[in-house]
């Protein structure tokens, strides 16, 4: 494996810590409860990445979102720098930017941007759904045609790297154009980019360029196995990755009883249900969830929806992961704590670190 492969692996492998069986990680929505402000949001967001940090989770993401009352991640790169001026060594990344909502050279401007301010921890994870609906990416994008930009992704993927390496090929159009910071200025490193998907196309594109892949578990269950054995199958060797490598986000709360825990991951459950029944909010508190009167259809839904949320003592919770990473082969676990206020949270993924030992 050459130099440029060792140090790819190494800003992208982590090191699982006390009895984890890989890595942790945190997906941070930077969520908006009810009765909270955008503001207490982002500064509980310092919180997380500065205790994250703390007890050795590996890395801290935030992902895009367009026009949700109850997000307020809709620019990554704005968190991103909040967060590096706070943390020391975590890595922090996007998970993800979508893409197709981007020009590529003001992505890797950003990014460059991230990596002068925090050397050698910066992710750049990419993912080409809009992170909102249809009218929201329309508006984003300028243009009708959404799926257009779904479809030239690897295009724009192309692009985005050659941005980055600051190499277009003579006579080409860009050839002149540089992204700073960037090469150009002189030796300097750049994020690795990571490949985030929930169906089957990321997997395959991540494989075939030897990139590490990022699968959306905590919301699309049933296509992860299907999802990492695309990947392992398409997976060719490259100058960043010599061998697959793939984390999964997964939706998992710790409460120091299995009452709470159901209390606080019902609140996440009805803020989707009301996201797919087009009527987002901000995330209501557990006693707005307790007393909601769920339709049998919505119940389903919850239900459904609760089975793939690992939660309750931090013993079963550690189990819960345990069971998933052994029957994914996950190389990663991302946890996102979803919950409406910032106490039960933070005190999630304490007590997680707790139940490792770390």
């Amino acid at each position: 494996m050459n130099d440029e492969a060792v140090r790819g692996g190494d800003a992208i492998r982590g090191t699982a810590h006390g009895s984890a069986p890989v890595p942790l990680s945190v997906l941070d929505l930077v969520t908006v409860g009810s009765g909270r402000t955008a503001t207490e949001a982002v500064s509980t967001s310092v919180a997380l990445a500065r205790l994250a940090e703390r007890r050795g989770y590996h890395r801290h993401w935030v992902a895009e979102h367009h026009s949700m009352p109850g997000v307020a991640s809709s620019s990554p790169a704005v968190i991103l720098a909040h967060l590096a001026a706070h943390t020391e060594r975590i890595r922090l990344g996007s998970g993800g930017v979508m893409l197709p909502n981007h020009a590529p050279l003001v992505i890797a401007e950003q990014f460059g941007t991230l990596e002068a301010m925090a050397p050698g921890r910066v992710d750049l994870g990419l993912g080409r759904a809009p992170g909102t609906d249809g009218a929201t990416a329309a508006a984003l994008r300028r243009t009708e045609r959404l799926n257009e930009g779904a479809d030239d992704f690897p295009q724009q993927l192309a692009e985005l790297v050659r941005f980055l390496d600051d190499d277009f090929p003579d006579g080409h159009p860009y050839a002149r154009i540089h992204a700073v910071p960037g090469p150009v200025q002189g030796p300097s490193g750049r994020p690795p980019v990571w490949l985030l998907g929930s169906s089957g196309f990321s997997a395959r594109l991540a494989g075939a360029l030897g990139l590490p892949f990022a699968f959306a578990h905590h919301f699309s269950a049933r296509n992860t196995i299907p999802a990492l054995d695309l990947y392992h199958d398409s997976f060719r060797p490259s100058a960043v990755l010599d061998a697959p490598y793939a984390l999964i986000g997964v939706s998992a709360l710790a409460a120091e009883d299995e009452r709470e825990a159901r209390r606080q991951v019902l609140t996440g459950a009805l803020s989707m249900v009301r996201l797919r029944t087009g009527r987002p909010g901000l995330i209501p508190t557990p006693e707005e969830a307790e007393a909601y009167a769920f339709s049998p259809a919505e119940r389903e839904f919850v239900d459904g929806w609760l089975s793939n949320v690992v939660h309750g003592t931090p013993d079963a919770v550690r189990a819960g992961l345990d069971d998933l990473q052994k029957r994914t082969g996950a190389d990663e676990l991302m946890i996102t704590a979803n919950a409406h206020g910032s106490e039960a949270r933070l005190r999630s993924y304490d007590l997680i670190a707790d139940a490792y030992g770390f």
